[in-house]
């Protein structure tokens, strides 16, 4: 389901029709673990589908702050945007029908494509070509398969930015296929917090080299999460000290090693459940 986009009388951003528009609730996504409304929000004459999620429907969580889900939601959109890579929708903090909350344009992903072709289960204990290995899953009494990601630029460059933003929750029904070639990452409530958190479906470049189009972002993310740099200013405004100064961190920990992180052994590496 989406909403109709009309034509604009004049050029509105994505941004400032999500910000400013009219906040319209059609009905909630009963899956999710915390209140997930689907609306539509209309402004200057352009209307589209988008998610909100009130901070009032954030269920607590032992190892983050209350109330500060949407944040870091917002948080993860302005890393993704200063990689130049566009992973995440566009997404704002703003007030609607339920308080303040996390807005977020709604991702139509072309019929059958929903992760389609990204992950599998598959026999055997090695991927095959063009595949790469998560771990082995349960799928049947005293039965395993091999738990495979694809080896796509596209998640490739999605786990560079999960390292980043320490994603603590990166499953496959997360990853949203989109038009043209493009791929979205969402739910990235549980990003950020200053301690190692990293679990992800997404393990198949650990220990791996970087690509050289990675440092290059990784160099360019150093400068923008600088002391004063537009970047670390917005993240201030969004999550604690700590967790800005340990983002830093984990991108200097990037470039000096030049390889993908590896699982720490101190945390559960994949995300349960995993789709």
């Amino acid at each position: 389901m989406s909403a109709p986009e009309r034509i604009p009388s004049r050029s509105v951003t994505t941004a400032e029709l999500l910000a400013r528009g009219e906040l319209k609730v059609r009905g909630r996504i009963r899956e999710a673990s915390n209140a997930v409304l689907y609306c539509s929000v209309s402004y200057e004459g352009r209307e589209v589908a988008c998610v909100y999620k009130p901070v009032a429907g954030e269920r607590p969580l032992w190892d983050f702050p209350d109330g500060t889900l949407a944040q870091r939601e917002v948080a993860a959109y302005e890393v993704s945007q200063a990689t130049g890579w566009g992973l995440v929708p566009t997404t704002v903090l703003r007030d609607g029908p339920y308080g303040e909350g996390m807005c977020q344009l709604w991702i139509e992903s072309p019929a059958g494509q929903d992760g389609d072709g990204l992950l599998a289960l598959v026999e055997g204990e090695e991927p095959a070509e063009g595949w790469k290995a998560i771990g082995f899953a349960e799928v049947g009494e005293g039965e395993t398969a091999l738990l495979v990601h694809a080896d796509d630029v596209r998640l490739r460059r999605l786990a560079v930015l999960d390292a980043v933003i320490n994603n603590a929750d990166r499953k496959g029904g997360h990853l949203l296929p989109a038009g043209e070639g493009r791929l979205y990452g969402i739910d990235h409530g549980v990003t950020f917090n200053a301690e190692n958190k990293l679990r992800t479906l997404l393990w198949g470049w650990a220990g791996e080299p970087l690509t050289a189009e990675a440092l290059e972002v990784l160099a360019s993310l150093r400068d923008a999460l600088a002391p004063g740099a537009p970047l670390a200013t917005r993240l201030a405004e969004l999550v604690t000290t700590a967790e800005t100064d340990a983002t830093r961190a984990r991108v200097e920990a990037m470039l000096v090693s030049g390889r993908h992180p590896e699982p720490s052994g101190e945390w559960p590496a994949i995300p349960w459940p995993p789709v």
